[in-house]
């Protein structure tokens, strides 16, 4: 049986929606982020009491169908921005449709029609939210990561970077830095 859980966006939601299965005596087959798999047949009771422990952590279970689909699409976005190092040798819209096997015209009309804003935009937020956690670690030069996020240049990168945050990427990183000399102070 699988079940699909809205805000599941991280390792730690996993764990945890692992966690509040284990307590109710239920076995995981699989945890993936926006669904988890369990063996067993679940009970009113214990789905209830599952969705009552989901939302005390902010996540909650979904059951409708286009909600359900949201939830993929955006996991397959952050798993593809946030957890894989391996560049897609297709573009974005063709790596959305080939991993949930629909059309992408389909995909995006439902996204935006339940979120408000296009699957497009919703990658640029992951995708400057990348740009910005690889600028603090200061591992990556911005070519690099250019080329990780797969932007056509850097200066694409810079410029989306700014429209987003109002800031370049190299001023971002200098404020990262005169924090740190400023907490180095005390």
């Amino acid at each position: 049986m699988k079940l699909y859980i809205k805000y599941m966006v991280s390792l730690r939601c996993k764990m945890l929606v692992k966690s509040e299965l284990e307590k109710l005596g239920l076995n995981c087959i699989s945890v993936d982020l926006g669904m988890v798999e369990i063996k067993d047949d679940i009970t009113e009771q214990q789905l209830e009491t599952f969705n009552n422990n989901l939302k005390k952590s902010g996540l909650e279970l979904l059951d409708d169908k286009k909600n359900i689909l949201v939830e993929k699409i955006k996991a397959v976005i952050i798993e593809m921005i946030h957890y894989s190092d391996e560049v897609p040798k297709v573009n974005d819209s063709d790596y959305i449709s080939e991993k949930l096997n629909y059309d992408y015209t389909y995909l995006s009309n439902t996204f935006s029609e339940v979120k408000g804003i296009t699957i497009q935009q919703y990658i640029i937020q992951h995708k400057i939210e990348k740009v910005k956690e690889l600028l603090i670690y200061d591992e990556l030069t911005l070519t690099e990561i250019a080329y990780k996020l797969h932007y056509s240049s850097v200066a694409h990168l810079s410029n989306q970077f700014k429209k987003v945050t109002g800031l370049t990427p190299t001023y971002f990183k200098e404020l990262k830095e005169k924090r740190q000399s400023n907490l180095e102070d005390f």
